[in-house]
């Protein structure tokens, strides 16, 4: 039978030299309404920030195109100065537009100042980990990436970003990448549901690069999540939570950055995620992935 634990779940990774919970919290949704202007409630977000740091979380995921500036305001009035146990990943290669759009914006100039606002709003001489967001918010598309990364890694020589990865990359994006310099960390869609980075996934844990899922509690189907709801029944437990547990289990080097706006929620993903699925949860849930 399945049990939770009172520890933040899933242990640690290390991400290069830095060592991360694999549970770790992404501020995305602190931002307004289609992640434009400022949260409706500005303590309550601020809230959120800080129970994450009471949990143990040690991995913030975040975006200066947030708001734009917004979750990075926020994380910066909520949590500094940081501790030394905090690392923040930032996402670079996209910028907003006055509809609230996300067009490219992968030029060499364009992410040096993505970078140095980073920088800026969060109050930081360097960035622990930045990724290069590729493709639109369709989704990946295939093209060269060879340009961007050179520029994030000549920033990295100049000691102003520690670690580099990819987000919403194809297979051969990352590659690529990977052929210019080291890549700790690979962000792409990815939940129970949608599960196009299976064999991806096993091959960057045989490498110890870590995969951080994003959108990992949506898009499930009518049996999809009538069959989350079967297996959080009988533990007594939300479904979210259950398709938290699962990505958690399905391989160590996942590291997990589901986002919220209130803080009681953020407990309950936890407390979700800490649940240990047996192998017929498993089973069961994969049947219908």
């Amino acid at each position: 039978m399945s049990t939770h634990t009172t520890a933040l779940p899933g242990g640690t990774w290390t991400l290069g030299d830095l060592t991360v919970s694999r549970f770790g919290y992404g501020a995305m949704q602190l931002a307004g309404p289609g992640v434009f202007g400022p949260p409706a409630d500005q303590d309550g977000a601020l809230a959120v920030l800080r129970q994450a740091a009471e949990l143990g979380i040690t991995h913030l995921d975040t975006s200066d195109s947030y708001g734009p500036r917004i979750t990075n305001e926020l994380i910066r009035e909520a949590l500094a100065p940081y501790p030394e146990s905090l690392h923040i990943a930032t996402k670079v290669g996209g910028r907003r537009d006055a509809q609230g759009g996300w067009p490219p914006a992968r030029e060499p100039d364009q992410l040096r100042r993505q970078v140095e606002d980073n920088l800026d709003v969060l109050g930081l001489e360097r960035l622990d980990l930045v990724y290069l967001r590729l493709g639109t918010a369709r989704g990946p598309e295939d093209g060269p990436v060879g340009a961007a990364f050179r520029t994030l890694l000549e920033l990295q020589e100049q000691g102003v970003i520690r670690h580099l990865g990819v987000s919403n990359a194809t297979g051969r994006q990352l590659r690529e990448a990977r052929s210019l310099g080291p890549v700790v960390s690979v962000q792409n869609m990815y939940n129970l549901a949608h599960r196009q980075d299976d064999e991806l996934i096993d091959q960057l844990a045989a490498d110890g690069v870590a995969y951080v899922p994003f959108f990992p509690l949506g898009g499930f189907t009518p049996l999809q999540s009538a069959a989350l709801d079967a297996v959080a029944a009988r533990w007594n437990a939300a479904p979210m939570g259950v398709a938290l547990a699962w990505l958690l289990q399905r391989s160590p080097n996942i590291l997990l950055i589901p986002g919220t706006s209130s803080a009681a929620h953020l407990r309950e993903n936890a407390a979700g995620a800490a649940l240990r699925l047996t192998a017929d949860d498993v089973a069961e849930l994969e049947r219908i992935g």
